[in-house]
């Protein structure tokens, strides 16, 4: 009975992860993460084969290029068991002062009862460090052809 006790308090206390996030909290945490600096929280929502060469890069990017916001843009194609989110991301590099703004897609995939981001590619805006390019080129939108009589 102690035991049970025990666990009752330790559950309450949040001190047994509970792993119950949802697709809108894992979005959050890990973007929220990236932005202040805070890659250990952000890789928890990265598979666990992947944390530790995240939180080295992103260490490394964090030496120049800051994040000063980002807003999520959308979430398509969202299934029981993969999503696509994009991302719009306000950044600069210390060494130039100019803010830029990129779009990124972020490929998230659920595991269980828990959301990981999988894959993360710029979609459009400026090219960001840290951020990988598309192995497709981005399609760009070609103006519309006026007819002529």
């Amino acid at each position: 009975m102690k035991r049970l006790g025990l666990l009752v308090v330790l559950y309450a206390c949040g001190g047994v992860p509970q792993n119950t996030d949802t697709l809108g909290d894992s979005i959050r945490g890990y973007n929220d993460g990236v932005r202040w600096g805070r890659y250990t929280l952000a890789a928890s929502k990265v598979p666990v084969k992947e944390r530790a060469a995240f939180i080295a890069e992103m260490d490394e990017r964090a030496e120049n290029i800051k994040i000063t916001d980002y807003d999520i843009v959308d979430v398509n194609g969202k299934t029981e068991r993969e999503a696509k989110v994009r991302i719009k991301i306000a950044w600069y590099d210390d060494r130039e002062g100019t803010v830029h703004e990129t779009h990124a897609m972020q490929t998230w995939e659920r595991q269980g009862k828990v959301w990981f981001m999988v894959e993360e590619v710029r979609v459009r805006g400026k090219e960001m460090p840290g951020l990988p390019e598309p192995t497709e080129p981005i399609k760009k939108q070609e103006p519309a052809q006026e007819s002529r009589r």
